[in-house]
């Protein structure tokens, strides 16, 4: 993926985090891609029919239920949070876009230090995560799906994009840097109620064309 764009958001003062939309496939073409864009798509309805459906079930239902609900829950959290670092991992160029009331200078070390950090922590935790998914083989003996496997396994899946994309940011990525002043009003909203900002955060998206970026801020500043 050449010439991406990233936003630098602001979540507070000096709080800030990684952002971007990967824009939808282009048309298919003749060589088969058309196929393989189905089956995406139709995996992508059912994976959104299923986070609905485990967002949603009943607390009376069976621990089994119960346990992939929750499961499903912890995947579609990990992929909101870590989109952005599963695209730049096939980014060779890319547009930081950064708060105008922030100098080039500190936009480059925010995002140097915010690619450190992923790297690091999401290292940690693919070692960690595959130790514990090659333990969790041992519930095979287990009659019945082996659902802590799964989880393991899926986690062990998100560390591993997640940390060879950092690693792509600081070491292989040509960063061209801009800045851009819808992002510096973002970072008066932060602390605002969520309910009084939302009308704002929407404008602000709009005219960045990021259609999930509100939900991305709710979620973002209620963990700050």
């Amino acid at each position: 993926m050449d010439d991406a764009v990233v936003y630098l958001v602001p979540l507070g003062r000096t709080r800030y985090e990684l952002y971007s939309e990967p824009p939808d496939d282009g048309e298919a073409d003749a060589d088969g891609r058309g196929l393989l864009r189905s089956w995406r798509d139709r995996f992508g309805e059912r994976w959104r029919a299923a986070v609905q459906t485990a967002r949603h079930g009943h607390a009376n239902r069976g621990w089994f239920a119960r346990t992939r609900d929750w499961a499903v829950c912890k995947v579609a959290e990990t992929v909101a949070e870590q989109r952005t670092l599963w695209s730049v991992r096939h980014m060779t160029a890319a547009d930081l876009r950064y708060p105008s009331d922030l100098s080039d200078a500190d936009a480059s070390a925010h995002l140097r230090r915010l690619l450190a950090r992923a790297r690091r922590y999401h290292g940690i935790w693919l070692i960690v995560d595959a130790v514990l998914f090659v333990a969790s083989g041992l519930l095979v003996l287990v009659p019945g799906p082996n659902i802590v496997a799964y989880y393991f396994g899926l986690r062990v899946f998100a560390h591993c994009l997640s940390w060879r994309g950092a690693r792509q940011g600081l070491d292989r990525t040509a960063w061209k840097r801009q800045s851009e002043p819808a992002l510096a009003e973002l970072r008066t909203l932060a602390t605002a109620p969520r309910d009084s900002r939302a009308p704002r955060v929407e404008a602000i998206a709009s005219r960045l064309n990021l259609p999930r970026l509100a939900a991305f801020f709710d979620r973002a500043t209620a963990t700050g």
